[in-house]
């Protein structure tokens, strides 16, 4: 054994340095380096100021060597994914960021400059985590930062791509529906052992067409294709669907590393995307029958189920082109043990279905779903649910039916944001001291969007703009701020529109008191006992109010952030129905009591744990064509009514128009209530109660810089440029941001809600 010592002591001392190395600039050090910052950000936050300044000089004094050796390794902002190999480096530069954030604030200017100009000469590709689930360059921030003090910053441009580049197919193979029966055999159809066995394998990639499974060569003759071959190579297949090139996307997600269900649905996608509607059909199909229980991951690694993705697509593309004269039937995924986050305990249970040409016999056997009259059950006495006895549901309101046609209402203006604590009250804003509520009152709309109030351009005021627009509800929560009671009386009153009533129920720690560092522990009994006072608080103001609607508790709580509802699901659902009893027993109009989820992650175990919950919402983000098979699953496992507490899209895309932007936005805001509306009562699930659409106005803050209208894209989903862009969801927008809070430009989206919601 000494011997062996002997011969490799420089071989083990080098192991030993390296151990320590990595010792010295990973796990421990990273927690504690992490600590700091959140500390940090906690201090500014409560504008202890010298606090910050002795927290964050300790912290990079402490880690700046580690710092250091990460920086010199890098050449470019690490992938997603790759964050946290340079938790130390990324932590230290956002002590930096915290410190010159300080400066600024006790008027430090020229220091906070210089702290800034450092920060981006040291560490070019750090970047900063925002709680709410992704990461931002700190040098891009910086550099914002700088440009607004000098008075110097413009918002950034996009380049402009003229129009999409189409596919021209080669190959569309022989048959449409394919009839897979000729090339093999179905097997074990609604059970877990299904599966498809090909028999004939070229006769069907013959049928199916290029690129569609198992069609993998003639994509290959393809003399476009031929074309482009070797600079595809050089091509990122990402970044390329993303773009409006998709015959170069088409012909690279071919060739792409990528599980065949995971290409066949891009595939389909960017076929559907240029036009080629039956070939997206057939490879939408394709995934039924070959990869039913194929998945992917999201941007926020939750489960992406392609099989079910694919089942609704296929619906929607032969609701939306009926010249296909298109059959689908029985078709059905159902995924055991499917609501967490976890696949390896997932069983599926596949039927492909029967995808046909519709003939006059089969449109002749059709039956439509008739409303059912029974009533099962009723909950509340002025607003109250209805059930009946087919499971459908139905809100009514003074005896008469109602829609939750709502929106989201947080009119931010230009500069405020709760991550510097200069986010105000809307409910209270008056800046020009004239006694009047600026943005519910005062607010007038730029018609030709040039950013000055023309001598036609009269005030009107967003509650009158709520109004025409068809809303009839919007969501507010009574925390942090205290609500102006007599402003939402005056929203009923004179406007007829409702308020859906929010606590966040420890979402952010908002109503607990925990520590953010901590988060909101649904096990604590001190935590408990702080939000039942909050929810009671909220009750016992608003109780008398005509105009309150229902009551909502919290607010995608599931994902964790501030709280650990993702950890303890259980613990956070049997409190939100303790919540829900405690409202019942002070609410003497028994208004409904709904939660605002996160899609539908642990639906299974709030359907367990929440029997005096009368509502599931839930915040979904799905795509243009709306929320695939969410309304059947809260049926089937819940039986309760449902209603999407936020749903929307960005109106800015990088490469497209800003009319281009407008129109998808509207478009996928049209798509989303078409899907609403046809599982409310006597369509489709029956028990879809309206939507709360995200969000009135762009709020400039979320990207962190508030006077900044940032146009990056913070994660990445199922939107027009594959991107979320946050602070461009407002279906009206505040302009170049000099006349806020009170200029409104109108975007394509308002006057589709205003067509949709004003039907007679």
């Amino acid at each position: 054994m000494k011997k062996i010592f002997k011969k490799n002591k420089k071989l083990l001392g080098l192991i030993f340095f390296y151990a320590i190395t990595f010792f010295l600039i990973n796990p421990c050090f990273s927690h504690e380096s992490s600590d700091d910052v959140n500390k940090a950000w906690s201090l500014l936050g409560k504008g202890d100021f010298d606090e910050v300044f002795k927290l964050t000089n300790e912290s990079i004094h402490k880690y700046t060597e580690s710092a250091d050796k990460l920086a010199r390794n890098l050449k470019e902002i690490p992938h997603k994914g790759e964050e946290s190999n340079y938790e130390i480096m990324n932590n230290v530069a956002t002590c930096y960021f915290i410190k010159a954030e300080a400066l600024e604030d006790v008027g430090k200017i020229e220091e906070a400059i210089t702290i800034l100009k450092e920060v981006i000469q040291k560490y070019p590709y750090a970047q900063s985590f925002d709680p709410r689930g992704w990461y931002w360059s700190i040098k891009e921030k910086a550099e914002v930062t700088i440009c607004r003090l000098d008075d110097g910053c413009t918002n950034e441009t996009d380049d402009i791509i003229d129009k999409d580049i189409f596919i021209n197919l080669y190959d569309t193979g022989t048959e449409f529906p394919v009839n897979y029966l000729k090339y093999g055999k179905f097997e074990n159809i609604g059970t877990k052992n299904y599966k498809y066995v090909i028999s004939d394998p070229i006769g069907l990639a013959t049928a199916t067409g290029e690129g569609i499974y198992p069609n993998t060569t003639s994509v290959k003759f393809d003399p476009e294709f031929v074309e482009i071959k070797k600079m595809l190579q050089k091509v990122n297949h990402w970044e390329i669907f993303n773009s409006r090139d998709l015959k170069t996307a088409f012909y690279k997600w071919n060739i792409a590393s990528e599980p065949p269900p995971v290409k066949l649905f891009y595939i389909a996608e960017l076929l559907e995307r240029s036009g080629h509607i039956k070939q997206a059909v057939k490879a939408y199909y394709a995934i039924l029958v070959h990869f039913p229980n194929s998945y992917g991951w999201t941007y926020w690694q939750t489960p992406w189920y392609i099989g079910k993705a694919a089942l609704y697509r296929i619906k929607v593309l032969i609701k939306n082109y009926p010249d296909l004269k298109l059959k689908f039937e029985g078709a059905d995924i159902k995924i055991i043990n499917g609501y967490d986050n976890s696949v390896r305990n997932d069983i599926f249970v596949t039927n492909p279905g029967e995808l046909s040409k519709l003939t006059i016999w089969k449109k002749l056997r059709t039956k439509k779903r008739h409303k059912s009259t029974k009533i099962k059950r009723t909950i509340g006495e002025k607003i109250k649910l209805v059930n009946y006895a087919n499971g459908d549901w139905k809100l009514f309101v003074n005896n008469k039916p109602f829609i939750i046609q709502g929106i989201t209402y947080a009119p931010t203006r230009v500069g405020e944001s709760p991550d510097k604590g200069t986010l105000a009250n809307w409910t209270t804003q008056d800046l020009n001291e004239n006694g009047i509520i600026d943005s519910a009152f005062e607010s007038w709309v730029d018609k030709n969007r040039n950013n000055i109030q023309d001598p036609d351009e009269k005030i009107i005021g967003d509650f009158a703009l709520l109004k025409e627009m068809g809303i009839n509800t919007i969501r507010l929560y009574h925390q942090p701020d205290e609500l102006n009671k007599s402003l939402i009386k005056k929203l009923y009153e004179d406007y007829g529109i409702y308020v859906m009533l929010g606590d966040f129920l420890g979402k952010y720690t908002l109503g607990s008191g925990a520590e953010w560092e901590k988060g909101t522990d649904y096990d604590n009994p001190v935590d408990k006992k702080n939000m039942l006072e909050s929810v009671k608080k909220m009750v016992m103001e608003f109780k008398d109010e005509p105009g309150i609607l229902m009551w909502l508790l919290g607010n995608e709580n599931v994902y964790g952030l501030g709280c650990n509802a993702d950890k303890k699901p259980e613990s956070f659902f049997k409190f939100a129905n303790e919540a829900a009893l405690l409202i019942k027993e002070l609410d003497p109009q028994k208004r409904p009591v709904a939660i605002s989820s996160g899609d539908t992650l642990f639906l299974d175990i709030f359907a367990k744990n929440c029997p005096d919950i009368d509502i599931f919402g839930t915040n979904s983000y799905r795509g243009k064509y709306g929320f695939l098979d969410l309304w059947n699953e809260v049926k089937r496992v819940s039986g309760k009514a449902a209603m999407i507490t936020e749903y929307g899209t960005s109106s800015h895309a990088k490469g497209y128009s800003e009319d281009e932007g407008e129109a998808y936005q509207s478009n996928y805001h049209k798509g989303c209530w078409d899907d609403i509306m046809s599982n409310s009562n006597g369509f489709g699930a029956g028990n879809a109660l309206g939507g709360i659409a995200f969000e009135w106005i762009d709020e400039w803050w979320k990207a962190y810089e508030p006077f900044i209208h940032d146009k990056k894209g913070l994660f990445s989903g199922p939107f027009l440029d594959g991107y979320m862009h946050e602070e461009w969801l407002g279906i009206t927008s505040q302009g170049n941001g000099k006349s806020s809070p009170y200029l409104r430009q109108l975007k394509k989206a308002y006057f589709t809600y205003k067509e949709l919601w004003n039907l007679k």
